[in-house]
Formats: structure tokens, C-alpha cells, sequence
């Protein structure tokens, strides 16, 4: 059976996603959004809904959803809506740009996003919803937890392991080996050489380490 594909949200990074999977050859049958920004291109020609609630009528077997919400640091809504989707039996569908290089020995969960230039070695495992944003490197055997954003440029040496809900700003580099705990964000630019606890915020090319309530 041939499944719908709905996209769930209307901004930067859906329309990031759409064009990825027009340039994959893979169709997008509606858009759910509030908003709807006319004047992103790849997304002006789809059909738009103003509300994702009117899913929750529909037979879940019938399509698949794409989790279009963006991921910053401290908003957590793009995991909400993952959740709440997928406790009700829904399924999110992986988006992987025909630009990435994504070995066929690497592990993808349920919904995860790999962009345009990212690449994914063998033995890498990539946690439930989870992006891989443009250009970013995650070597072999790197274990990333649920709902993780490794944005643009980073690089994550063999073995690095991330807890669910870590954030790791563009372009920073982790070494190898290296275990980052859960609601952590390493910020832009970031290299880190040290273990890293739950709830740090760590900046700096030399690491400086803050619980994030401070």
C-alpha cells in the first residue's frame, strides 16, 4: 500500500526537508502548519492544513508523518509532537538526503533526519527523531539518543555516545570516545576533550562546563 506523507509544520527547516525529499523523487501529499509561509518556494505548491489535530481521525496505517519542527536549544515542542504522534500508533518517516553518505551498516531510528552533505560511518546509531543537520560528521560507531540536534558542521569522533535531548551547536568538534549526558547542549563552536554530565551547557574551544540552571 502506498502511504500519504504529511509534513508536520511550515518553516525553515520543513521546507529544508520537502526540498530534500522533491530532489529524492519522494512525493509530500499535504503540509499541517498554523502558519504558512508563502514565500518558501519548495513548500508554495503543497496542499496546507491550518491544524495537525484533524490527523488524530485517521487510520495511522494509511501514511506517514515528517516531523517539520525545527530544534533549538530549550524548545522542546519538535519532541512533543513526535511523542504525541507516535504514542497514538503514528509513524514518522526518515528523511535522507540523496547528498548524504549514510553507511548501509549504521542504525537509523524512527524518524530521523540526515541532510544535504552529512555523513553517517559504519556502526552509528541515530536515536528516534533525531536530526543530522547539513555537513556534519558522526563516525563509526557513535550511539545518538532520541531527540538529539547535531547541527551544521559538527564533528563527532568514532564512539561518541549522547544521551536523549542533547543539543551540539554548528561546528563543534567532540573527540573521540567521549559520552555526553542527557539535556546537554555543547554550544556553537565548542571542543570537547572531557566527559560531559547531565543538564551542562558547555562553550568555548577549551571547554568551560555550567549547569545549565546557572
Amino acid at each position: 500500500m502506498v502511504k500519504a506523507v504529511y509534513v508536520l509544520g511550515a518553516g525553515g527547516h520543513s521546507s529544508v526537508l520537502v526540498d530534500s525529499l522533491k530532489v529524492n523523487g519522494e512525493g509530500v501529499d499535504a503540509i499541517f502548519s498554523l502558519e504558512q509561509d508563502l514565500s518558501r518556494e519548495s513548500l508554495c505548491d503543497i496542499k496546507h492544513f491550518p491544524n495537525e489535530d484533524i490527523l488524530l481521525d485517521q487510520d495511522p496505517r494509511h501514511f506517514l508523518l515528517v516531523n517539520g519542527i525545527g530544534s533549538l536549544p530549550g524548545n522542546s515542542l519538535r519532541k512533543i509532537i513526535f511523542c504525541k504522534f507516535s504514542e497514538k500508533g503514528y509513524s514518522f518517516k526518515q528523511v535522507i538526503s540523496k547528498h548524504a553518505i549514510v553507511s548501509p551498516y549504521a542504525i537509523l531510528g524512527h524518524g530521523v533526519q540526515i541532510m544535504a552533505g552529512a555523513i553517517v560511518q559504519a556502526g552509528a546509531k541515530i536515536g528516534n527523531n533525531s536530526i543530522i543537520n547539513t555537513g556534519a560528521i558522526i563516525e563509526h560507531d557513535c550511539i545518538i539518543g532520541e531527540h538529539n540536534h547535531i547541527a551544521p558542521g559538527v564533528t563527532l569522533s568514532g564512539q561518541v555516545i549522547t544521551g536523549a535531548n542533547v543539543h551540539v551547536g554548528t561546528g563543534a568538534i567532540v573527540i573521540q570516545g567521549i559520552s555526553i549526558g542527557e539535556q546537554s547542549v555543547i554550544a556553537a563552536g565548542a571542543i570537547i576533550t572531557q566527559h560531559i554530565e547531565n543538564d551542562k551547557i558547555v562553550f568555548g574551544a577549551r571547554a568551560n562546563v555550567q549547569n545549565k540552571k546557572g
